[in-house]
């Protein structure tokens, strides 16, 4: 392949790998983790709640879990057939290879049934990403697709990086490139869990959406900062803390830990998650920190005092529509 993506493995990488591979090894011997369908079950169900509220879908989990049960749910019909149909994407994982381009395809045609006409099929036109400011990116030329696509697909089946690493490029890239009218979001979030799931299958089952849901806003930023550096690496760092993140999550989950019974030293943890986490979205609010790390508002509140006390953080602005400014 010609057009090899453009990144850097930096220390930074390496590290969050290891972690990362040292989480999912605690986490695979869980015996919960490991045999429990409840577990699956409710962690691919807020996969998918969350991939979907970042594209703006209003159903919660209580409601995603009646539609996918076939109780009567009270809702827009589209956002009802966004739930049925990534569902049945999801399902459909361990059937697919990441390599492969007819896979692709289908998996879209799956995940965007009934909701867009070129369901299945990359675009016929120009395509730009815009937000409340305006147009943020400029996919390329809709001619180009196909090219790129087959190139990045190639570069997926034959590069020896990391599959970690991997699966951050790959999803970079396909948000880059935009190969389709829409779903282009949930069908990258989509892929980069197949492409990890076969290098680990638990990672199927992974939630990692919903602590991507969280940090949203820092999730756009990653994406466009790559742009401007003209390539992933500032956006494989941020999707590796997520799944760092989300992985010592689940394991404190099923090791019966508790919000409630922390120590010193889990506290000195809490703080520099709370750094961590802040350092992707400065404007993240308390009831969304506790919520990502796992713990009690009130120990938010404390671990926040004490980094402003250390000077290491310092609030600008009001409560409200203000952000944290990180002084180390």
């Amino acid at each position: 392949m010609n057009n090899q993506p453009p990144f850097t493995i930096t220390p930074r990488i390496v590290q969050q790998v290891a972690e990362i591979v040292e989480l999912l090894t605690r986490w695979s011997i869980s015996v919960e983790s490991a045999q429990s369908p409840q577990l699956r079950r409710a962690n691919r169900i807020r996969t998918i709640q969350a991939s979907l509220a970042i594209e703006n879908n209003t159903l919660s989990i209580e409601q995603v879990t009646d539609v996918l049960e076939g109780k009567a749910v009270i809702g827009l019909p589209r956002e009802i057939q966004e739930v049925k149909n990534a569902y049945t994407a999801y399902e459909r994982l361990p059937e697919w290879q990441p390599q492969s381009e007819a896979d692709l395809l289908a998996a879209h045609g799956l995940l965007m049934a009934g909701l867009v006409n070129e369901a299945g099929a990359y675009r016929g036109s120009g395509v730009g990403v815009f937000n409340d400011r305006g147009l943020v990116h400029m996919a390329p030329p809709a001619g180009r697709v196909a090219t790129l696509m087959a190139d990045l697909l190639a570069w997926l089946a034959t590069d020896p990086v990391h599959p970690l690493i991997a699966s951050c490029v790959f999803h970079y890239e396909f948000e880059f490139i935009h190969p389709f009218a829409d779903g282009n979001g949930r069908m990258g979030r989509l892929w980069q869990t197949l492409i990890l799931s076969k290098w680990q299958p638990l990672l199927a089952y992974l939630p990692v959406e919903s602590l991507i849901r969280v940090r949203q806003a820092g999730y756009y930023q990653a994406l466009a900062d790559a742009d401007k550096q003209g390539d992933s690496t500032v956006f494989i760092e941020f999707v590796l803390l997520a799944l760092q993140d989300t992985l010592s999550d689940a394991l404190a989950k099923t090791s019966g830990k508790t919000s409630g019974k922390t120590s010193g030293k889990t506290s000195g943890k809490t703080s520099g998650k709370i750094v961590a986490a802040l350092r992707q979205n400065r404007s993240m609010t308390i009831p969304e920190l506790a919520e990502m790390i796992g713990v009690t508002t009130r120990s938010i509140e404390r671990n926040l005092q004490k980094l402003q006390g250390e000077g290491r953080l310092r609030r600008v602005g009001p409560d409200k529509g203000g952000y944290w400014e990180i002084l180390e």
